[in-house]
């Protein structure tokens, strides 16, 4: 066995990601939790089947849901699965017409945002009512901010890259109606990576997010140099997002900084990476016995091992790739006290070698 010296600049960086979690830990809501007005993310899908003459009625019976209903991210997952043969585009599409939206204070707020960070953070606080199907997470470093996107409430593997493709878009057309004209116009030179396989035809990406794709990474990721993030936009200083930041902030609607169950287990893994982590302590966190805990995980496509591979490869990835941090220094920031068993655990995250990397 190979012992490493503790890292304190490891350590420091993965107290910097530590801080992009909600503090207090934020309420969770399951995957079959009817809390979202029709009005808001069923009325956009809805608009979009009519647009396409897709008959609303046949659809909706089809996926079990009656207009006017509060409806649970299953249910919405189920209607845009129903869409996805119908229609190609419709993640790219329906995620242009999402943001800021029609979704009470939230998007409120996001329609006054100074600039694109600060839209961003509002994002990520609120993400029950402006992405409720994945969640955002912000990294700023120095020079740039980076833009994560992780699983909510679970979804069918073959739903996943709409989702991606659907919250990518989103972001890209909300930042052009909100700042294109900070921007003069121009498009924002995104770079946008993605944990899939390249697609035979990438002619929708393209049209709808820009030039500069990267299939085939380790996470679904949106990057930006922050000097595009902290321009002005038009809207800055009309001094109305304090307003409705304000009212989120005092409870107006305490649903809205919600966060989806694989979210919130994610945010507990996260914070205490690198220490103990067992299915008993996460059944801990949600009040619940592991057993049920296990069962829920189930019903959702995954279990509590491969949520803490997911969390500790990315804070892994975030160390080397973003903090420059030596694979040893990792390591030990992650709880392995053998060099050689973190290299063999991070091949099986990620399919290549710290040294690969």
């Amino acid at each position: 066995m190979s012992e490493i010296a503790a890292p304190a600049g490891a350590q420091d960086a993965l107290a910097a990601l530590r801080r992009t979690l909600p503090v207090p830990a934020a309420p969770h809501y399951g995957a079959d939790q009817a809390f979202l007005p029709w009005a808001y993310q069923g009325a956009l899908l809805a608009e979009f089947a009519r647009s396409r003459s897709i008959a609303p009625q046949e659809w909706l019976t089809r996926c079990g849901v009656t207009p006017g209903q509060m409806l649970s991210t299953r249910q919405l997952l189920g209607m845009l699965a129903a869409l996805q043969p119908l229609a190609r585009d419709v993640g790219f599409v329906v995620g242009q017409l999402s943001l800021p939206g029609h979704y009470g204070l939230a998007s409120q707020a996001l329609q006054q945002a100074g600039d694109l960070r600060q839209a961003l953070r509002m994002l990520c606080a609120w993400p029950a009512r402006l992405s409720p199907l994945l969640t955002p997470r912000l990294i700023e470093t120095d020079d740039e901010l980076l833009l994560v996107w992780t699983e909510s409430c679970g979804a069918p593997p073959t739903l996943q890259p709409l989702l991606v493709d659907m919250q990518m878009s989103a972001v890209v057309a909300m930042v052009q109606w909100l700042g294109g004209a900070a921007a003069g116009g121009r498009p924002l030179p995104w770079t946008f990576s993605f944990n899939r396989t390249r697609p035979r035809e990438i002619s929708q990406h393209a049209a709808y997010l820009g030039a500069d794709l990267h299939f085939g990474c380790q996470v679904d990721a949106m990057r930006l140099p922050l000097s595009h993030a902290t321009t002005p936009w038009p809207s800055a200083g009309t001094g109305r997002p304090a307003m409705a930041l304000g009212a989120l902030e005092q409870g107006a609607d305490p649903e809205a900084g919600w966060r989806g169950q694989l979210a919130a287990l994610y945010d507990h893994l996260l914070a205490e990476v690198g220490g103990e982590h067992s299915l008993e302590r996460s059944a801990q966190r949600f009040g619940v016995s592991p057993a049920t805990l296990k069962r829920q995980l189930a019903q959702l496509g995954t279990h509590h091992q491969a949520q803490l591979d997911q969390v500790r490869a990315h804070a892994a990835l975030y160390l080397m790739t973003l903090r420059g941090q030596r694979g040893e220094a990792v390591a030990r920031s992650l709880g392995f006290n053998d060099k050689s068993n973190f290299r063999r655990s991070f091949r099986r995250w990620t399919g290549m070698t710290p040294g690969m990397l």
